[in-house]
């Protein structure tokens, strides 16, 4: 076994089985240390109103395991939008993947819920896998392209 990648808290390893997604919470099974759980709490009550910048943060720290950038850079997240709802704030998010076949979609929308959890403020998220439009690589953020070595 090979860890290809240890990104947004999270451990991608390759194995003669294929490769596979460690969460933080079973860092300890790789022998790693485990990066500390998102600050935030959605599960008690919060005054504080999160801004876009700590939704895009956050979401700046989940990664498709196959590739080392983050799915804001990758121009993966379509759409945000933050709704005051019972006594919280909804997020509700669209997402694309780079591919219609990615296995590790389901991972990837979880990952990004869970890191949208996480922020201040945040009671509930819902994020949705859509492919209108398609994507391409035109969408890939400069540091993105950067980090590919794209450009």
């Amino acid at each position: 076994m090979v860890i290809t990648h240890r990104l947004g808290g999270n451990f991608t390893v390759m194995t003669d089985n294929g490769m596979f997604r460690i969460s933080r919470e079973d860092a300890d099974a790789l022998g790693e240390n485990p990066e500390a759980a998102p600050s935030g709490s959605s599960t008690t009550a919060s005054d504080h109103t999160p801004s876009m910048e700590e939704l895009w943060d956050a979401l700046k720290r989940v990664y498709d395991p196959e590739i080392p950038v983050n799915i804001v850079d990758l121009g993966l997240v379509y759409s945000i939008d933050l709704q005051k709802k019972d006594g919280g704030h909804h997020v509700e998010m669209a997402m694309t993947l780079t591919a219609p076949g990615c296995g590790m979609g389901p991972v990837i929308a979880d990952d990004a819920k869970n890191r949208l959890l996480g922020v201040e403020g945040v009671s509930s998220a819902n994020v949705e896998i859509v492919w209108d439009p398609p994507w391409h690589q035109d969408m890939i953020s400069e540091e993105g392209k950067m980090e590919l070595g794209l450009i």
